[in-house]
């Protein structure tokens, strides 16, 4: 059974680069989501927080990937994060990604 999550505690910050926007017009969106956070807990979260019908949720672990340091020697790895594209119901839009 996972764990429950606050649906406000579920998304992180909204993902805007070249290839969501483009997804923004085949009413896709991306978000940073909780590691923890299931399809489910993600879909609730997006239709509380944006009032729009959710369709469908994929989900996809981002690996954090190691940076190179100027001595050769290898540096931390950054975190995993956990990435969610939400697909909408027609006619449904969320207004944080409209005009960028």
């Amino acid at each position: 059974m996972p764990k429950e999550i606050h649906p406000y505690e579920v998304l992180r910050r909204p993902i805007v680069t070249e290839k969501s926007t483009a997804l923004a017009g085949l009413r896709k969106y991306v978000f940073e989501v909780s590691v923890g956070a299931n399809k489910p807990q993600i879909k609730e979260a997006v239709q509380r927080a944006f009032n729009v019908t959710v369709e469908e949720v994929n989900t996809t672990m981002q690996r954090g990937k190691r940076k190179r340091t100027r001595s050769g020697r290898p540096g931390a790895d950054p975190s995993s994060w956990k990435k969610a594209i939400v697909t909408l119901k027609p006619g449904d839009t969320i207004e944080l990604f409209e005009g960028i």
